[in-house]
């Protein structure tokens, strides 16, 4: 089986769309604008195969319609997305459990039902690449160092959805759609000021964007050692949100529900 490349293509001022590739064929993750994507194909001589979706908001759809116009006749384009959400041309629609292959590149996920940011929001878990190693995309569910808003969901509905993505294997590498990294860690270090590993991750984040480098992808074991949504329990974040928002915090919902808060506001 050919390896896999795993890119993190720009677009707008801080989305990423992922392209997978095996040097031939290639398939897109979250297009939400068609050029960057048709560009870096052009560069690379890659053929678009197929394009998965995670959510409906237009700065993740927005470049299906072009794509699909543009796409050799011959060379028909598979749209996968959530079955529970309003997104045209999908030709098939998924829901937790599902299982989505793809025969070029070869790559086979399993489906996850991650609502919160928006109420039928998937996520696609890869378990192995030809290398072993597992990935997710996760659209704007979990981010390095923090997590989406909850636009459509509820604050329970979230934390369930990231424990299942922090559940996944320590390894997983984690393909999240925006670079939000450094305001993140801003706020993580907010959270958990004693955290070493964040302190770390502070360092080593910001001399890769003073390089133009993605933080991304991360992983699921970096992501539960640092980012404070999937550290809710931990008693010094805990004791953070106590003492900032003047508030009892007498389980892990109430912690969760009142960082996501605290974070909206958050500068």
């Amino acid at each position: 089986m050919k390896s896999l490349e795993y890119v993190p293509v720009p677009a707008f001022e801080d989305n990423y769309i992922w392209l997978v590739s095996d040097g031939c064929d290639a398939f897109a993750v979250d297009p939400g604008e068609a050029a960057p994507v048709r560009a870096y194909l052009a560069k690379r001589g890659w053929r678009l195969t197929a394009i998965l979706l995670t959510h409906h908001h237009q700065d993740h759809v927005g470049g299906v319609a072009e794509l699909l116009r543009t796409q050799p006749a011959s060379h028909p384009l598979a749209v996968y997305g959530p079955a529970d959400e309003a997104i045209d041309r999908l030709t098939q629609r998924l829901r937790g459990g599902d299982r989505v292959q793809i025969a070029s590149p070869a790559a086979e996920f399993t489906v996850l039902d991650v609502p919160g940011h928006t109420s039928g929001h998937i996520a696609y878990f890869q378990a192995a690449d030809p290398r072993g190693t597992p990935h997710v995309f996760c659209g704007d569910t979990l981010f390095a160092c923090g997590c989406g808003r909850l636009f459509e969901g509820t604050p329970r509905q979230m934390l369930a959805s990231l424990d299942a993505l922090a559940a996944l294997p320590g390894a997983t590498e984690v393909h999240c759609a925006h670079e939000y990294t450094l305001s993140n860690i801003k706020f993580a270090l907010a959270c958990e000021p004693g955290n070493a590993d964040l302190h770390a991750w502070h360092e080593e984040a910001h001399a890769r964007r003073a390089r133009n480098e993605p933080t991304l992808p991360t992983t699921i074991a970096h992501e539960r050692a640092v980012n404070p949504f999937l550290r809710a329990d931990v008693a010094a974040v805990q004791h953070t949100l106590a003492e900032q928002l003047h508030e009892t915090v007498p389980d892990r919902l109430t912690s969760f529900t009142l960082m996501r808060e605290w974070k909206n506001r958050f500068r």
